[in-house]
């Protein structure tokens, strides 16, 4: 039989209720009871309703639902026509000389394109030595008895295939974009790179959507910066 108080408190709904939901100004009595709202809601923190899955913060969603899973493949190469979920595959695509119908693009090629088309340097840095074409290959010499060194950063690989595939990467190449947004500044050594910071909303210059709609003048040459 419920006290004067109880009868009173649930009148008026006067219990205190400071379990929250993740997602919306509802509240509850007990843990049980805010878990099942956030259940049949899809109300957790960081979750994605539509697949169903909770992500460790928010960056990881974010990431998730601008990934091919949500976005499909809407961005293509301006020259090719494939598609990509992001304006960074389309820019990687390119700088690594991918593209069969546009084969001269690379990462020294669209770099000096996008110079010539920013003199403002917005995006790109104005580089008083710049080593266009710079590239290493492994050679058998490397080994030195545990594995085949790089003689740049001292790390060590296995096979002298990965060795060679490391220094044809960007990893040692100079960085030749930063981010345009002050006081970030985050320099970059490709396109790509940049463009991946700049759908990562990290530090709020644009939103990802804003990117996907610039890439394809960017990179044809009918817009200047994004």
């Amino acid at each position: 039989m419920q006290s004067s108080r109880e009868q009173h408190m649930d009148a008026l709904d006067h219990w205190d209720t400071p379990y929250e939901c993740d997602t919306c100004n509802a509240s509850f009595r007990t843990q049980t009871g805010c878990n099942n709202h956030m259940e049949s809601r899809g109300h957790w923190a960081n979750y994605c309703s539509p697949c169903q899955r909770q992500f460790d913060n928010a960056n990881n969603l974010k990431a998730h639902l601008n990934s091919r899973v949500h976005q499909g493949t809407k961005i293509s190469c301006p020259f090719c026509k494939r598609t990509f979920a992001a304006a960074s595959g389309v820019s990687h695509h390119l700088e690594g000389g991918s593209c069969k119908t546009a084969p001269s693009f690379n990462r020294e090629n669209i770099y000096r394109f996008l110079r010539h088309k920013d003199r403002s340097g917005f995006i790109t840095n104005n580089l008083l030595e710049w080593r266009q074409g710079e590239t290493w290959s492994a050679r058998g010499n490397a080994w030195n008895g545990t594995g085949y060194e790089c003689y740049l950063c001292h790390r060590h690989f296995h096979a002298i295939a990965d060795l060679d595939r490391h220094l044809k990467s960007p990893t040692h190449m100079q960085e030749i974009y930063h981010c345009p947004k002050r006081p970030c500044g985050t320099q970059f050594k490709t396109l790509a790179a940049t463009l991946n910071h700049l759908e990562s909303e990290s530090c709020g210059f644009i939103k990802f959507g804003g990117v996907q709609s610039s890439v394809g003048g960017i990179l044809s040459g009918q817009q200047r910066t994004i």
